[in-house]
């Protein structure tokens, strides 16, 4: 019997997600993410037999390329939280022959999607054993393309309309607007389409093949059938049942199955219990209203309303506390992708980078900066930066934390011992008058060519 499983997920940058990472896992293939600078292999995954990429019209022929099409997928999206890409995974009728399963996908794929003008990248996985279990995994961008291959925006601007045609001004001055996608490929009635769509393929293939075997992929619920659905098992359940190894999925499977057998049974039985219960609840009401005319205002009902009304606070207290926490992590996503995308500026804007080797930890307990410095990521920034100076050959300088760079003159080398840190202009008896930051970072970019032994005109270089 055909297995009717269809998945469909987004893969998103906020998951810590990565498009390139997903097709490298379906085509097994070896690929370089160019937005996190880390190569993407799954040798472990085995029984790929096919990979393909279909590319509309409209397309640069280089993004036939793996690699290439999938790292400008993901560099044309800036924000931390974008929808990299659309991922479907398929199973394919094991009653039709492994030599038609690329071509009943690649059929469904091209009407579909890259008829939309989507570009689809699909994988045929055929696991240990042979025809056990074949399926297929689909991965779709997300952006539209113009006449020319140039990426299209998800959205556009568009301005509210009056009844007579003119726009409507807010009070603020500004026009009222809405935001409209550019392509409705996000529209929940896909969902439907595509899997009827997939639905109908599959069963065509099937009669053409002289199977009686049909595929149905509406739920129990449409079909109008009283059955509790199994859980998905998946390969490694699957493996571990056919070893003898009782899973909690298998058991829970074995007892969804033992249910239904008995649910045509008790189906009588079940009507005539509701109505036996609607009979009782209308006594129980009777009962309740009498009970609670008879009762009087007694103490110990006073006080289980107080420990209600307190229950239900402590709840709403926790309701916060686990928002607060999702900010909390909102905004750590965020910083993260800051202190990235501003490593990498740097990294590839300079081959020598001199820093000071600040402890962070101690100067926002010591001078009372607290928070405002133990939360500014410093330490997460340097470590991304030595590591992407280092793979790009380039060279990263850290300048000794004790080092008198704010207090050393960088005209005349004078030490002035008496600087205060609430002095922000830095004033030398050789007449050098500058801002202490300014000031300071001249000594430590001195202070690192000399470390690494670098010959160079120092005042040319500063200036």
């Amino acid at each position: 019997m055909p297995c009717p499983h269809n998945e469909i997920s987004i893969v998103q940058r906020s998951q810590q997600q990565s498009a390139v990472a997903a097709a490298a896992y379906q085509s097994g293939e070896k690929l370089f993410c160019e937005y996190d600078q880390e190569v993407k292999h799954y040798p472990e995954k085995r029984g790929i037999v096919h990979n393909e990429i279909l590319l509309p019209a409209n397309a640069p022929p280089e993004y036939a390329d793996r690699n290439t099409l999938w790292n400008a997928a993901e560099a044309v999206e800036k924000q931390w939280n974008s929808q990299l890409a659309r991922r479907w995974v398929l199973t394919i009728p094991r009653e039709i022959p492994p030599d038609q399963y690329a071509v009943l996908v690649r059929e469904f794929c091209q009407q579909q999607f890259v008829s939309k003008g989507m570009i689809a990248d699909f994988a045929i996985h055929d696991p240990h054993p042979p025809g056990h279990n074949p399926h297929a995994h689909v991965l779709l961008t997300m952006r539209a393309m113009d006449e020319h291959g140039k990426w299209l925006s998800k959205s556009r601007k568009v301005y509210d309309l009056d009844e007579n045609g003119e726009r409507i001004k807010l009070s603020s001055g500004r026009w009222k607007s809405h935001k409209e996608d550019t392509v409705d490929w996000n529209d929940q009635k896909y969902c439907e389409i595509w899997r009827h769509e997939w639905e109908v393929i599959q069963n065509r293939y099937l009669e053409a093949n002289d199977r009686p075997e049909r595929v149905d992929l509406r739920s129990y619920a449409r079909q109008g059938l009283d059955i509790v659905p199994t859980v998905h098992e998946g390969a490694a359940v699957r493996q571990m049942e056919k070893r003898g190894i009782k899973t909690n999925i298998g058991n829970l499977n074995r007892e969804i199955r033992a249910a239904n057998s008995l649910m045509q049974s008790i189906r009588q039985l079940i009507h005539n219990l509701k109505d036996w219960i609607t009979e009782l609840g209308e006594k129980r009401k009777e009962l309740l209203a009498q009970k609670a005319a008879e009762e009087a205002v007694f103490l110990p009902n006073l006080l289980m309303k107080y420990m209600e009304i307190r229950k239900e606070e402590r709840n709403r207290y926790k309701k916060q506390k686990k928002k607060v926490a999702r900010i909390h992590t909102h905004i750590a996503h965020q910083r993260k992708d800051f202190l990235h995308k501003e490593s990498r500026k740097i990294a590839n804007s300079y081959d020598i980078v001199c820093m000071e080797d600040l402890n962070m930890k101690e100067m926002s307990q010591d001078m009372c900066f607290g928070k405002r410095v133990h939360d500014n990521g410093w330490g997460m920034f340097t470590d991304f930066l030595a590591y992407k100076m280092e793979r790009a050959g380039k060279k990263l300088v850290r300048i000794d934390r004790w080092y008198p760079s704010s207090k050393t003159c960088s005209c005349c080398g004078n030490i002035k011992e008496d600087l205060q840190l609430s002095d922000r202009i830095y004033e030398c008896a050789c007449g050098n008058r500058m801002d202490r930051d300014q000031n300071a970072a001249i000594n430590i970019c001195r202070e690192g060519i000399r470390i690494s032994g670098m010959i160079l005109d120092t005042e040319k270089k500063i200036s």
